[in-house]
């Protein structure tokens, strides 16, 4: 007999904050809108507003901070464990302020991504998220601005990029105004584009 058809991806989001986009993203996969499981939300920071988002929806959390863990090596491996425990087959940083560790980026090769608030790789880099590329985008003086989804590397924000979707700057922006208006595209992209990777995924599996 064949092996049945697999359907849906298992999933691990990674946060550091509030989880917009991991709302984002919980809310199409419990639409139907992805085929993914989520069976994880990871984050360094236990204050998180996110976790709260994932409890009220029933999936899984792990805090793991590498302040923590005095052996580095101990802290990956306690990384891949907490993946192991859930079967992750992709994950999806959300907002994760911290480096993955350069294993964990080769175990998940082609399966990592990132979703980044401007044009890359002229806004991105170390440091760079949130109001500070706002910041640095109206600075420059661009007329437009965009989302940007990349495959995740061991350099910020280097990774091959995905998918991005323009944004419009306008004469009266903040960083405030801009990032507001931003992050409702990102809550829109996000999940469309993590869509068409697992359908990707999941066509390629035998």
């Amino acid at each position: 007999m064949k092996n049945p058809v697999k359907t849906k991806i298992n999933l691990a989001v990674f946060i550091s904050g509030t989880g917009t986009n991991l709302q984002a993203i919980i809310d199409a996969s419990f639409n139907g809108q992805l085929d993914a499981n989520i069976k994880l939300v990871l984050s360094n920071n236990p204050d998180a507003f996110g976790l709260k988002r994932a409890k009220s929806a029933n999936i899984p959390i792990e805090v793991l901070s590498r302040e923590n863990y005095t052996d580095r090596n101990k802290f990956v491996e306690a990384m891949f464990s907490i993946l192991k425990k859930y079967d992750i087959e992709m994950i999806a940083l959300a907002g994760y302020l911290r480096k993955v560790p350069p294993e964990v980026i080769a175990k998940y090769s082609g399966r990592i991504f990132n979703i980044h608030p401007g044009p890359l790789p002229r806004f991105g880099g170390k440091g760079m998220f949130g109001l500070k590329v706002h910041e640095a985008v109206l600075e420059a003086g661009v007329k437009e601005t965009c989302v940007t989804i990349h495959k995740v590397t061991d350099g910020y924000d280097e990774g091959e990029i995905v998918a991005t979707r323009a944004v419009p700057i306008y004469p009266d922006d903040t960083p405030q105004s801009l990032q507001e208006r931003v992050l409702k595209i990102e809550h829109e992209f996000y999940p469309e584009v993590l869509q068409k990777i697992v359908r990707s995924l999941l066509y390629s599996c035998d």
